[in-house]
């Protein structure tokens, strides 16, 4: 082989080793950018995931807290309706205690010395306010008794005082208008006489 041909074939070689290693150098830059666009892909997925995360967060919070403030409303008025039911006829039964105290009023001003002349009204007007009774008791209505017992502020409204030595001061002695509760609630208070003096 002469001298020419000798470096002919050895640039030829040098070539293609060169052309193999541009090659390679091309694949692995290939890689890379692959692999970049694989990373950055994975990246963007990452974040999208996390913002779906983070309202997916924010929507359940704000649910179970809408939820609960609509349980909360539920119950508030449950309870509202249940309150309105027990107590809707409380001004209705007040307008009637007029009526049990006009009733009783006229039993007490029959003596016994009218009370034969008078038998039959008498009996008609203690059966009326007998099915008032009844029908005040089907609605829990309570007329309160105070008469000898000690003057309550939250039952009863003093309208007189008068001097009583035998009994402790406070002491009702007399009863103008008798208390009544609804459902154990104040429908109306009384309005009594107590004693003053005498002892505590």
């Amino acid at each position: 082989m002469t001298e020419k041909k000798k470096n002919h074939t050895d640039a030829a070689d040098k070539i293609e080793e060169l052309r193999k290693n541009l090659h390679a150098h091309e694949k692995d830059d290939e890689v890379a950018f692959e692999d970049g666009e694989n990373i950055a892909e994975n990246a963007d997925e990452n974040d999208a995931l996390a913002q779906l995360q983070a309202e997916y967060d924010k929507l359940k919070d704000s649910f179970l807290r809408t939820y609960a403030e609509a349980e909360n409303i539920k119950k508030r008025c449950q309870q509202e309706i249940e309150k309105n039911n027990k107590y809707a006829i409380a001004a209705f039964a007040k307008e009637l205690l007029s009526v049990a105290d006009n009733l009783q009023r006229a039993v007490d001003s029959v003596d016994e010395a009218s009370r034969p002349q008078c038998a039959g009204l008498l009996e008609g007007v203690m059966m009326t306010q007998n099915e008032l009774t009844h029908v005040f008791d089907k609605f829990n209505i309570k007329k309160i008794d105070s008469i000898g017992k000690v003057f309550d502020p939250n039952l009863e409204r003093v309208v007189q005082e008068i001097e009583d030595p035998t009994k402790p001061a406070g002491t009702i002695v007399s009863e103008l208008q008798s208390a009544y509760t609804i459902n154990d609630r104040i429908l109306r208070e009384a309005m009594v006489i107590v004693t003053k003096g005498g002892t505590k």
